[in-house]
């Protein structure tokens, strides 16, 4: 259930250049040394550790815990919900890693919200940072890129994209952001930038050529198979190579059974079917398979229902029970989230285990699950 305080993920800005790393963090060791002590410690007890001393909070506000964290391997993965009630757009951190394997409680933290309200932004994860891009305003598309710095809790804008776009396709492949659609071709810029990827090391957005004919507006799902951006369209669907640099078609079998958010876990793109059941596609067998083990844990997931790769499982989220009196009548609804463990099995079909599955926030009945998805901190 939702715990409305978030001091464990407190808004801690990062340091100034002025201010470098301070010396003696731990007595008797280098300070590069205990550095790496301290990043091995859990995240969720950062605010804790702030309380050391100035020292020690000054190196939790510093991005360079982070980086390395990331250079130890003892990241931990969190999972970031943006949910629409009435019309506020509202952002969670669902921390899933509990001191207590055994412990099915999840903490729910509410965070900062975005400066603007978003209509079908395209959403992207760049290493700590969650992108949220483009997005329409009063039903006008915007080329804003609005940056969510995870590390710090703190939005910020970011370079603008050379067109205006709404319900587009993004991907990131080798740490650079693909986006696809999600404009009309209406005029020589719109068609000359219908496909644009962002370098942040350049921190600009460039052109990405694309042939006339794939160059839909509307774009429902998106997702990237071994370096392969898949963009989904009412049409069909493309696919773009980042390293051959080619475009191509879709495969009829996955355009045609494509339903929803989708998520890839070990080259394997889940989404549910139309009756509701999670069904996984293989890229080298071009084949559907049910996702088998899991009905007796999970409902049918026929709307409200979205996916991530969180740490290699796959992690579901959606909207479940209603609450209230009557039958179907209920003023609130319950969101839901599980943990699967999947893997192909010695049949070479697709089998799963519910690891984790439970409450995790109850909202109005008319708001609804915009997206999820996962970052390593």
């Amino acid at each position: 259930m939702t715990d409305q305080t978030s001091s464990s993920f407190s808004n801690n800005a990062p340091p100034s250049k002025s201010n470098p790393l301070p010396s003696l963090l731990l007595p008797n060791l280098p300070d590069d040394i205990a550095l790496q002590c301290i990043a091995r410690v859990p995240k969720s007890y950062h605010p804790t550790l702030s309380l050391v001393s100035k020292s020690w909070l000054s190196v939790i506000r510093t991005p360079l815990l982070f980086t390395t964290r990331s250079l130890l391997h003892c990241t931990q993965h969190f999972l970031y919900l943006n949910i629409r009630i009435f019309n506020t757009f509202n952002w969670y951190l669902l921390d899933c890693s509990p001191s207590n394997p055994k412990n099915h409680k999840r903490t729910l933290y509410p965070l900062p919200p975005i400066p603007l309200h978003l209509t079908g932004p395209a959403f992207a994860v760049l290493g700590p940072k969650i992108f949220v891009i483009g997005g329409s305003i009063h039903d006008i598309p915007s080329n804003n890129v609005w940056i969510f710095d995870c590390r710090f809790n703190k939005w910020e804008i970011g370079p603008k994209m050379r067109v205006g776009r709404e319900f587009a396709a993004a991907g990131v492949v080798n740490g650079k952001i693909y986006v696809m659609g999600g404009c009309v071709v209406d005029n020589w810029a719109r068609s000359m930038n219908w496909a644009e990827i962002f370098d942040p090391k350049m921190g600009s957005w460039t052109s990405l050529p694309s042939p006339i004919e794939i160059r839909d507006k509307w774009m429902h799902a998106s997702a990237v198979v071994n370096d392969k951006v898949y963009a989904m369209a009412d049409r069909g669907g493309v696919v773009y190579d980042a390293y051959a640099k080619e475009w191509g078609g879709v495969p009829k079998r996955l355009d045609l059974e494509w339903r929803g958010r989708a998520a890839v876990v070990d080259g394997v793109l889940y989404c549910y079917d139309y009756l509701g059941k999670i069904r996984g596609y293989d890229m080298g067998e071009d084949v559907w398979k049910e996702l088998k083990g899991v009905d007796k844990g999970l409902p049918k997931f026929l709307c409200g229902a979205t996916m991530v790769n969180f740490n290699g499982r796959l992690c579901v989220v959606w909207e479940g029970k209603g609450k209230g009196k009557g039958k179907g009548s209920g003023k609130e609804v319950e969101i839901m989230c599980a943990e699967i463990e999947v893997h192909k099995d010695g049949g070479g079909g697709l089998s799963g285990s519910i690891v984790w599955s439970n409450v995790i926030l109850v909202i109005p009945s008319h708001a609804s699950i915009v997206h999820c998805l996962a970052v390593a901190l």
